[in-house]
């Protein structure tokens, strides 16, 4: 009976039948095994037809937990005998893409990494650091196999400091379809140049790319201006108001040198107007009104 129910919890169909299930009680480890019903002819992928099986390999698979104790499928796979005399391994339906994963274990895995960073996941699932990356860096390069860029038409691209000093990484997403496609190291021209050889390799065309949002960062304008000449450029609106904001403060410290009643307002200049209660939004007003006079309110 137990057979019968952990082949529906795992969703084994014919030929495949559980064979067993052990528990080690010192490990904490829960082990299934699996096989196939004698006589059991299998189909592979490029091949029409079913053969019959040839030798077999035993394989141990890490699936999810059972409650809070590691599970493993150890299964008999069969190697089938094909019509040109070579011999080609069965994969299970349950077979992840990595060896020694099911398909259910790296879907837990990959929903777990959208998340949070490799280490902690690694943590929950009990795995090592390099054994995540490795799942999550095989499904990447399976996406990014299959990606279509044939219609990009607009762009966001920033970048970002991953650690101290200046050790950058670049993202360029999908304006309208707001996804990331490229994520990789550097911020000056040739991350752009490269993101174009990219763009070309998946079905794209740099000349079609009709506008990009990118921060004030030169080696950017550089980069865009040579590899995606049609490009209408804009500058992100954080980085605007950070610039306008930095220029009107500059202006305030220096006009306060000789003007005491700029002190106090520092917060009400740069803070978004909307934010203020309404005394602080009528002393923005009322010293904005001053623009005639104040070199700082006509800055702003």
């Amino acid at each position: 009976m137990h057979a019968k129910l952990f082949e529906a919890a795992l969703g084994i169909t014919d030929p495949w039948r559980v064979m067993g299930v052990d528990f080690d009680t010192a490990k904490k480890v829960l082990t299934i095994s699996v096989d196939f019903v004698a006589g059991s002819r299998f189909a592979v992928p490029g091949v029409a037809g079913a053969y019959p099986v040839h030798d077999t390999v035993s394989k141990r698979y890490r699936h999810l937990n059972f409650f809070r104790h590691e599970c493993y499928l150890e299964v008999r796979v069969p190697r089938v005998r094909l019509p040109d005399g070579g011999t080609r391994q069965v994969e299970p339906d349950w077979a992840g893409k990595l060896a020694g994963f099911t398909l259910l274990f790296e879907a837990l895995l990959m929903a777990l990494c959208r998340e949070m960073p490799f280490a902690p996941v690694a943590r929950v699932v009990g795995l090592s650091w390099h054994r995540v990356s490795a799942i999550c860096k095989r499904y990447v390069d399976l996406a990014l196999d299959q990606a279509d860029f044939s219609e990009l038409k607009r762009l966001a691209a920033d970048e970002t400091s991953r650690a101290r000093g200046h050790d950058y990484i670049t993202l360029v997403a999908d304006a309208d379809e707001r996804r990331v496609l490229v994520v990789t190291q550097g911020r000056d021209a040739v991350t752009i140049e490269a993101f174009a050889a990219d763009l070309k390799a998946h079905g794209g065309d740099p000349q079609a790319i009709e506008s990009i949002s990118i921060d004030m960062w030169p080696a950017f304008l550089k980069g865009v201006t040579a590899n995606l000449p049609n490009a209408t450029i804009t500058f992100d609106k954080f980085h605007v108001i950070a610039h306008a904001s930095t220029a009107v403060d500059k202006m305030r410290r220096i006009e306060q040198r000789t003007d005491p009643s700029l002190r106090g307002l520092r917060w009400k200049l740069l803070k978004d107007r909307d934010a203020l209660g309404l005394a602080g939004r009528a002393d923005l007003d009322l010293f904005v009104a001053q623009v005639a006079t104040k070199r700082t309110a006509r800055a702003w």
